[in-house]
Formats: structure tokens, C-alpha cells, sequence
């Protein structure tokens, strides 16, 4: 597939999702922006929240792991599964009783002013990584099969893409993301189903001969109990991923955001329990991916592409999509998978980021209403800028698998927030405010540098996502030692 051809179909897939934006967007109000006048179906949410979790990331990123990883993140999966659970039946009962459109402005009315800021600190920090992180992987994929055969450098390759989210978001905002997610999670489904149809019509199998094959055996290790010094045991990898679930969704805006726009409790969670067994259905369907890719690519003589000059696993799912003897058909279902991946979780990660920011940081709700529309709008811009520069940056430090960077990423920056919420719902203690934020530096500040430990000076122990939740347990203690022991809330 020529770079020309990949843009004309990155342009026909632009111009559908700039026509969703056109019939949402008229209103062009901040209530629409913000909630989605609390009127969207809980169906197309559950639907939408699929390519919004899995993101380019899982796309690209969990078929490429499975050589080294075999199906052990199937572990962080199942962990998922109850922190979607927990979310459902715990958090969002609490947001919908408040009547909040950022979730942190329940740290305001339970702890104070610097325990809102807190949170909302935590959690931006956050998702400009884990937004930069997803970007700059479907950019370093343009990049290597389109931009770079035309002489266009990265840094105008990552301009481009944040553009393109911009220009269809700016005015519907979270009531355009709802549809467009919609139509995002079809089209990566549809691909991943192709290229497994595809690749197995290939390597002349059925798919039940793929599922009874020596050559799957050899990748599909699941469970993991044998070391539980090791980063991949089960114990460790499964209550990283309840965690990561409970703070990457239930105490995350962008993830939140999309649930508060249900009408009723009722059908949030409904839309919360579908999404999660789909979910865990898909992420399933995506390792088996990866061990036919690696299966194909073993068999044709094809390595790992490089990228300046090293191994990149997360480029072998594209190489042989647009590199190989596949056909069109694979080349073509591949780029819409991957853009619609790569862009459904993006563009709810831009609008939260400007909620965050405008409800948090400059209570745009309390501006006079004839200046609220220019602040969000000068805020999306602002935003954009911001996520450009984090993901120029990236191509310069990152020297990991993605979605392993971006799951250890999120053990230090969500802690705080999962310490706050914890303390803030299991107990009924008032804290002492002004100290919060040194709770919350301290912890992340500890965390990392035990992470850091060579694990030969711990007893060859490996931290792996448990690091998350010792980091809320850690924020937790904190909160514990300043508050107001004579001093219950109601």
C-alpha cells in the first residue's frame, strides 16, 4: 500500500468523523462539550468505551508483546474485570448522587481546596502521559510507513494528527466522542477480525486448526505461579490490573466523563458491565492476533522492524499489514483499525484534558457565562499544543513496549488519586488540607525510587503493577497521619 494511497483512505476516514462532528456539534454549548446534555444512550457508550480502553496501544502494542509475554497480560485483564466491578457499583453511585462534571470535585467537598487540586494535578499529569503515550504510537506508524517515504519529519507528523482530533472535537466535545467512538470501535473490531481471517486464509488453517496448533502452545501461557519474585505472577499481575482499572477508569476524568453523560446511575452501570466482559473478549482476540503475526512472520524470514536503529515490536503488526504479501484487504482494515484505535481514545483523552482544566483549574463555572465559551475553547487549543510537544518528546526517551510503559506510568501518577478516593470513601475522617499535596509527593516520590531498587539488592524480587497499589497504600497512610482525630465528617 503506497503512502498516497494511506492518506487518501486517513482522509475519507477524517471526513466521516468531521461529518458526526457537524450534526453534534451545533449546539456548540459548554453543556454539550462537557456532559453531552446528559442524554447519551448507555449503549453506545459501553460500545464506544471498548476503542476508547484499548486504544491504538492495544492495537499495535499487546499483538507485539505476545513473543516475550506470551499471554501473561491476560492476568492484568481478568484483574480489569473486577476493578470494572468495583467502578460500577462503588464510584459511579457517588458521582451521580453529587451531580459532578469533573469527578475530582468530590475531593473538594470531602477533604478541601488542596485536595481537589491534588487530585485534579494527579490525574492531568496523567492523562497527558497516557494520551501522549497512545499518539505517539499510531504516530511513530505514520511516520515509519508514510511520512518518512515522503520527506516529512516526525515533529510535523504528530502537528498533523493532533490537528485532525482538534478540528472534529472542538465544538461537540464529549457529545461528539460518544458517536465518533462509536464508529471507532466498529472499525477496529472489523479490522482485527480481517487480518485474523486473513492471515489464517495465509497460512492455509481454519481457525479452530490455529487453536489446536503446536505453534499457538508455544505462545499461550496464561497463568503465571511458578516465581513470585518475577514482574508476571499472577497474585501481582492481577491486583495491578484491578487497580490500574479502578484509577485508569473510575477515578479517571476521561474514562468518567463518557459514563456521567447516561442519563440515570442505572444505565451507567449497565454500560460499565457490558463494556467490561466485551472488553475482556477483545483483548483475548487481540493476543491470539499477535501469535499469528509472529507465526507469519516466522515462517516468511520477517524480523522485527527498527526504529533508529533497534528492534520495535510494535511495529511488526504494521509491517506485515502494509509490508507483506497479505493484499490490500489486509492493508487497508489494518490503517482504519489503527487510526480508529489510535483516535477514539485520543480525542476523549483531548476533550477530558480541557474539561479537567477548565472545570478544576479555572472554575470556568463560576467565569461570567459570556466568557465561558472563549475559555473552553482557548483551553482545547492550549491543549492540543501541550499533547503535541509531550509525544515530540517521547520519540527522544522512551526505550519500552508501550503499553508496558504506559501501565507503569500510571503506578506512580494515579497513586494519589487512588490513596484520596480510598480514604475519602472507607473512612469518615477529615485530614488536615494544607498538607495533602507533601502526602501525595512523598508517596509518588517513595514509590518510584523503590521501583527503582536493582533487583538484586531486594532478593531478585521484580515490582511489576503492584507498585499502584502500594502507592495508593502509601497515600493512604499519609492521609491517615494528618488527619483530625476528633473530627468525623457526616
Amino acid at each position: 500500500m503506497t503512502p498516497t494511497n494511506i492518506l487518501l483512505l486517513i482522509g475519507g476516514y477524517f471526513l466521516l468523523l468531521l461529518l458526526i462532528s457537524y450534526f453534534t456539534g451545533k449546539n456548540d454549548s459548554n453543556l454539550d462539550f462537557f456532559k453531552a446534555g446528559k442524554k447519551s444512550p448507555w449503549y453506545l457508550v459501553a460500545f464506544g468505551m471498548v476503542g476508547a480502553s484499548l486504544s491504538g496501544v492495544t492495537f499495535i502494542s499487546v499483538p507485539g508483546w505476545v513473543d516475550t509475554s506470551q499471554f501473561s497480560y491476560m492476568q492484568v485483564v481478568f484483574g480489569y474485570f473486577i476493578g470494572y466491578l468495583i467502578t460500577a457499583y462503588v464510584l459511579l453511585p457517588i458521582y451521580y448522587k453529587q451531580n459532578v462534571t469533573s469527578i475530582y470535585e468530590y475531593l473538594d467537598e470531602r477533604f478541601g481546596f488542596v485536595s481537589y487540586k491534588v487530585g485534579a494535578i494527579s490525574f492531568f499529569i496523567s492523562r497527558v502521559l497516557g494520551a501522549a503515550f497512545r499518539l505517539f504510537l499510531v504516530a511513530i506508524v505514520l511516520q515509519q510507513f508514510v511520512f518518512d517515504e515522503l520527506g516529512i519529519p516526525f515533529e510535523i507528523t504528530v502537528i498533523i494528527s493532533v490537528l485532525l482530533i482538534w478540528i472534529y472535537t472542538f465544538r461537540g466535545g464529549i457529545k461528539t466522542i460518544v458517536w465518533t467512538d462509536t464508529l471507532q470501535t466498529l472499525f477496529m473490531l472489523i479490522s482485527v477480525g480481517l487480518s485474523i481471517y486473513f492471515i489464517l486464509e495465509k497460512l492455509d488453517w481454519t481457525f479452530a486448526e490455529f487453536l489446536a496448533s503446536d505453534e499457538l502452545s508455544k505462545y499461550s501461557k496464561t497463568i503465571f505461579i511458578d516465581d513470585f519474585l518475577a514482574k508476571n505472577h499472577l497474585v501481582k499481575s492481577f491486583l495491578g490490573g484491578m487497580f490500574i482499572t479502578i484509577c485508569m477508569t473510575g477515578l479517571d476524568q476521561d474514562m468518567m466523563q463518557k459514563n456521567l453523560t447516561c442519563s440515570t446511575l442505572k444505565d451507567a452501570q449497565k454500560n460499565m458491565l457490558s463494556f467490561s466482559v466485551v472488553l475482556v473478549i477483545t483483548t483475548f482476540v487481540f493476543m491470539l492476533l499477535g501469535v499469528l503475526l509472529f507465526i507469519y512472520a516466522g515462517q516468511n524470514g520477517i524480523g522485527l522492524p527498527l526504529m533508529d536503529g533497534n528492534p520495535k515490536s510494535d511495529l511488526l503488526f504494521p509491517q506485515i499489514a502494509l509490508k507483506s504479501d497479505l493484499g490490500i484487504g489486509v492493508a487497508i482494515t489494518f490503517m482504519l483499525g489503527l487510526i480508529a484505535a489510535a483516535y477514539s481514545s485520543a480525542d476523549s483523552a483531548l476533550t477530558s484534558l480541557t474539561t479537567s482544566f477548565c472545570v478544576d483549574f479555572l472554575g470556568i463555572e463560576k467565569k461570567p457565562e459570556a466568557d465561558q465559551k472563549r475559555i473552553r475553547k482557548s483551553t482545547h487549543v492550549g491543549m492540543s499544543v501541550l499533547l503535541i510537544l509531550v509525544v515530540i518528546a517521547f520519540k527522544h526517551i522512551l526505550d519500552t513496549n508501550v503499553i508496558d510503559g504506559l501501565l507503569q506510568v500510571a503506578s506512580y501518577t494515579y497513586g494519589p488519586l487512588l490513596g484520596l478516593f480510598s480514604f475519602g470513601i472507607l473512612t469518615k475522617y477529615q485530614i488536615k488540607d494544607k498538607y495533602v499535596w507533601l502526602v501525595a509527593l512523598l508517596s509518588v516520590v517513595l514509590i518510584y525510587g523503590l521501583g527503582k531498587i536493582p533487583s538484586e539488592h531486594i532478593g531478585n524480587y521484580i515490582f511489576g503493577y503492584e507498585l499502584l497499589p502500594l502507592n495508593g497504600l502509601l497515600t493512604f497512610f499519609g492521609l491517615w497521619l494528618i488527619r483530625h482525630k476528633n473530627e468525623i465528617s457526616n
